[in-house]
């Protein structure tokens, strides 16, 4: 995969992949999320997402929507932990209209404090429906307790509380401290000469004054194994289990990969799911889920089942656990895992925006891309022993934090 880069004067980076496709995605990415706030500033990062679309010094919201669906485009944005993404997928055609287009959103916004205060509804509702997902919320409830009294672990959303102070000053004071030029990524992947791309940059970001990240992350807490048991109106009981991991930089984080791919990944071919849901039907969903971050990581099994089975479900998947802590994998095992990974990942590339924004987030830890073929060859390269080590050390049962969702009426 060739992979092509630019740096800006002001810190700005381009990073481009070419592919022959009448399709394009370009995106903005910002090393800034949720866990950069503040405790009075929970949800600002993705209040912001939101407020930018609200107009710009040329533009009104409803010409920020209409410039790229005009002509069939589509224009998105997301916050995470540690990432802002504005992002647009359009024909090749229009590479120019669309760069333009972020780049106003991004750094020409008016913020006006009438669009930001709709705005602020518009998030209540959002969190109001994430509340009446308890799928979904569980996730970021269990984060919160794994990451007790760090930023990290606060929800992206924000509070009642937090959102109603917010408003257009606090919103480019939050901009101006973290939207850093040297943070900051352009990533495309499309259908144009990189020269041309430069050329379309350098137009529209060049004149973006420098503005360097003065600061650095607040360290991890140390970790404490908890538990909690929460009563809500609801009918099926939700778990999750799990234990801090390690970071997008720690070289054991691609065995904890693969190891989690093959304990409960989509296949339905998992050991989670051959042996508690295909064998016993005690639940319809459980997955184990692995997340990085630059200096942590997050490790998890998530399931829903009947209430009178949760204890039951939790007694199987310790028995997985202590299997893979205690019995290295045979060679056709291993094999196995590995061709289902390796196969999982190349399928990924093929989706060209998720690649759009994989090579950005890789350009910003690491400062490179890796191919293909060499992930495929570093997944190759695990051994048995190693994987293993990482369940011993990620799968003890005494570091595992858990919290359940449970009916009010049981």
């Amino acid at each position: 995969m060739k992979i092509e880069t630019h740096q800006l004067a002001n810190g700005i980076r381009i990073i481009h992949h070419s592919i022959h496709s009448e399709v394009a995605h370009c995106g903005i990415m910002i090393n800034t999320g949720s866990r950069d706030e503040v405790a009075s500033e929970q949800g600002m990062a993705h209040f912001i997402e939101h407020a930018l679309f609200k107009g710009t010094k040329k533009r009104k919201a409803f010409h920020i929507l209409s410039r790229l669906e005009d002509v069939g485009g589509e224009l998105n944005a997301y916050t995470t932990k540690e990432e802002t993404w504005y992002y647009s997928t359009f024909m090749k055609e229009y590479y120019e209209r669309s760069i333009e287009l972020l780049s106003d959103i991004v750094f020409q916004s008016t913020l006006p404090e009438k669009e930001l205060d709709k705005e602020k509804d518009v998030i209540m509702d959002e969190i109001h429906s994430y509340l009446d997902s308890p799928s979904e919320a569980i996730f970021d409830d269990f984060e919160e307790l794994i990451y007790k009294g760090h930023p990290i672990g606060s929800n992206i959303l924000g509070t009642k509380e937090t959102l109603e102070n917010f408003n257009s000053k606090v919103a480019k004071d939050y901009i101006k401290e973290h939207y850093n030029t040297d943070e900051i990524i352009v990533s495309s992947v499309g259908n144009i000469d990189f020269n041309k791309l430069i050329k379309i940059a350098e137009k529209h970001l060049a004149h973006i004054p420098t503005n360097l990240r003065k600061g650095t992350r607040l360290e991890i807490n140390e970790y404490k194994i908890r538990e909690l048991r929460v009563k809500k109106d609801i009918v099926q009981a939700h778990c999750i289990l799990g234990n801090r991991a390690y970071s997008a930089h720690n070289p054991k984080a691609r065995t904890l990969i693969l190891l989690s791919n093959l304990l409960g990944g989509p296949g339905m071919n998992s050991r989670l799911n051959l042996g508690i849901r295909e064998k016993y039907g005690f639940t319809y969903t459980i997955e184990s889920n692995y997340t990085t971050y630059c200096d942590t990581g997050l490790w998890s099994i998530y399931f829903g089942t009947e209430p009178q089975s949760v204890q039951k479900t939790l007694k199987l998947i310790f028995k997985e656990l202590k299997k893979l802590r205690e019995v290295k994998l045979g060679p056709q095992q291993l094999q196995k895992a590995k061709q289902q990974l390796i196969g999982q990942l190349a399928i990924a590339q093929e989706n060209n925006c998720n690649l759009m924004q994989t090579i950005a987030k890789s350009y910003q830890a690491f400062g490179d891309v890796e191919s293909v073929e060499e992930a495929k060859n570093k997944i190759l390269a695990i051994t048995a022993e190693e994987l293993q080590e990482v369940a011993q050390e990620i799968f003890d049962e005494k570091l595992l934090s858990t919290i359940v969702y449970e009916p009010k009426e049981i």
